[in-house]
């Protein structure tokens, strides 16, 4: 596998998958032409029905017989496509979840408004599926700063950081601002990626993407500390990708323990590593404070999150390590 990881592959992604081993990645992420005509550099996104379906059931048997056992195959695009590549990943993995991403598009007329993409979420094994649980930070009303959703008589129980993450992703949006994107007509997120990636691997393990576009997939698995694969066909993509990878390193993390970032705020975090970096976050001594309360990082400089004594936090650090057992 040596000669795959950590490149950037300019080819077609049959042509370099068929030549990547069997049971090797760990995680496989795609993000298909949508075949809705949308403007690409050298790829027309415009082909017959049949020919485009029978296209994508050639690289997603590929991408499953490339995962691991242990690993887990996420593919990413409007729901109308996704219909079709379960039909066809029915047949070669086992079915986790079906995601739905909130992230409204313009209307359509004559329809309902389109208002989520999907991430299909399959196992190659699904008694040896590695995965982790997640969490988010609590939503709050901007103005008053107190949760959004009523936990009633439960408010002893809240996680100090946020919920877990169910299959509605609503706390991600859409990159909107021209001058957060690339010369691209479907660029994702780069904590959407990272969420994906917290949830399904570890240190080290290695991420593939075969249309990785401006190199969203890898970037996010760079900053994790993971090794990735990427394959484009578009030179210029490519290009892009290998300019920003230059620019990253592994920095993604508080403490030991990677996270994902936005805006300078923690989004993402695995459910078993709040253990490892409570310690870093001032938490009210009385959790149903969190009602009205938000947790904040204790110290920031030049970027870094220092560690401070526990007893700094007003919460002990039996109670800070034992935060995650049982909440909601």
């Amino acid at each position: 596998m040596k000669e795959f990881l950590n490149k950037i592959f300019e080819d077609d992604c049959l042509t370099t998958l068929n030549k990547i081993p069997s049971n090797s990645v760990d995680v496989t992420f795609a993000d298909p032409p949508f075949n809705l005509k949308k403007k690409y550099n050298n790829y027309k996104d415009d082909i017959r029905f049949q020919e485009y379906l029978d296209w994508c059931k050639l690289w997603i048997k590929e991408l499953v017989r490339v995962t691991k056992e242990t690993g887990s195959i996420f593919i990413h695009n409007i729901p109308k496509w996704l219909t079709y590549y379960s039909s066809i990943l029915n047949d070669e993995a086992c079915f986790r979840h079906w995601i739905s991403w909130d992230a409204p598009t313009a209307p359509m007329g004559k329809t309902l408004q389109p208002s989520h993409y999907g991430i299909l979420f399959y196992a190659k094994d699904l008694r040896k599926n590695k995965f982790y649980e997640i969490r988010y930070p609590h939503k709050r009303c901007r103005k008053c700063a107190y949760l959004l959703k009523d936990y009633g008589g439960k408010k002893n129980m809240l996680h100090p950081f946020g919920p877990l993450v169910s299959d509605v992703w609503s706390d991600i949006h859409r990159i909107k601002h021209n001058k957060y994107r690339d010369e691209h007509p479907c660029q994702l997120p780069l904590h959407l990626l990272e969420r994906i990636i917290l949830m399904s691997s570890d240190e080290g393990d290695i991420v593939l993407d075969p249309f990785v576009g401006t190199g969203t997939t890898v970037i996010a698995a760079k900053k994790l500390c993971r090794n990735y694969i990427g394959i484009e066909k578009d030179s210029d993509y490519v290009k892009i990708t290998n300019k920003k990878l230059e620019q990253t390193i592994g920095s993604s993390k508080i403490g030991n323990s990677w996270v994902s970032y936005y805006l300078e705020n923690i989004v993402t975090i695995r459910d078993i590593d709040w253990k490892n970096i409570c310690n870093y976050f001032v938490i009210p001594e009385e959790i149903k404070k969190i009602d009205n309360t938000s947790i904040k990082l204790a110290k920031k400089k030049t970027g870094d999150y220092l560690s401070l004594i526990p007893h700094a936090f007003g919460v002990a650090a039996s109670q800070s390590s034992a935060a995650s057992g049982g909440r909601v």
